[in-house]
């Protein structure tokens, strides 16, 4: 009896010791379950045009980095801050992700800072830049955590703020660039990613894009780790 105890407590030991802090997968094909790696502009339409969600954050990411504060600060750390004094023009923009939620507003927009993380993203706002809207993989049927990008570099103002001509592939590779060049940090917290190049995952061509603007049909996948 007095063995059987003790070799129970022993495995009960190794059960807590094993950090659950890391999701199994580092993200569920949105397609696999009727979902598109297209975002919709202000709605759920089927019909309306999309953009590409052309950069996927891993669910094997550190775990803080997927949450909504520490992504931010990782944002931070390779160029990108919340929008102008917190204005945000137009309605919000949906996906779905393919993991039972259906269609889902991003979580949040933001915007190239230029090197300033408080106003920077006021002269990206009338110069144009690189901006990024955040859809999060969390359902019932694939709850990976992983945060899928929409990235693309826009015009300026007077613009519109149009997407700049080959401008999804050029916002997607300037923040990888960012988020692989050295190790990027902010606050404190530094950062180190590592890259996958994915492609089959989302259409090359114009075909159903917004602006009519061809992607190479390249996803890149970031593992982002906290040092």
């Amino acid at each position: 009896m007095f063995i059987s105890t003790v070799l129970l407590l022993a495995q009960l030991t190794v059960a807590f010791a094993v950090p659950h802090n890391k999701r199994a997968e580092a993200f569920v094909n949105p397609t696999s379950a009727g979902g598109s790696y297209a975002r919709r502009r202000g709605g759920s339409n089927p019909a309306d045009l999309g953009e590409p969600l052309n950069v996927i954050i891993s669910g094997l990411s550190s775990p803080d980095v997927l949450t909504d504060d520490g992504f931010l600060n990782f944002a931070r750390a390779i160029g990108f801050s919340t929008e102008c004094l917190g204005l945000h023009l137009g309605g919000p923009q949906s996906a779905n992700l393919g993991d039972g939620n259906g269609y889902v507003n991003q979580t949040v927009e933001l915007r190239q800072d230029y090197g300033d993380s408080v106003l920077g993203t006021c002269l990206e706002s009338l110069i144009g830049g690189n901006h990024l809207r955040v859809f999060r993989q969390n359902g019932p049927s694939a709850d990976t955590g992983a945060l899928f990008l929409a990235v693309s570099k826009e015009e300026n103002v007077a613009e519109g703020h149009t997407i700049v001509a080959n401008g999804y592939n050029i916002g997607r590779d300037q923040l990888v660039t960012n988020a692989t060049n050295g190790t990027p940090s902010f606050d404190g917290v530094k950062y180190s990613s590592t890259l996958e190049i994915q492609t089959g995952l989302l259409p090359a061509g114009s075909t159903g894009v917004n602006h009519g603007i061809a992607t190479d049909g390249v996803t890149k996948v970031l593992t982002v780790t906290i040092l």
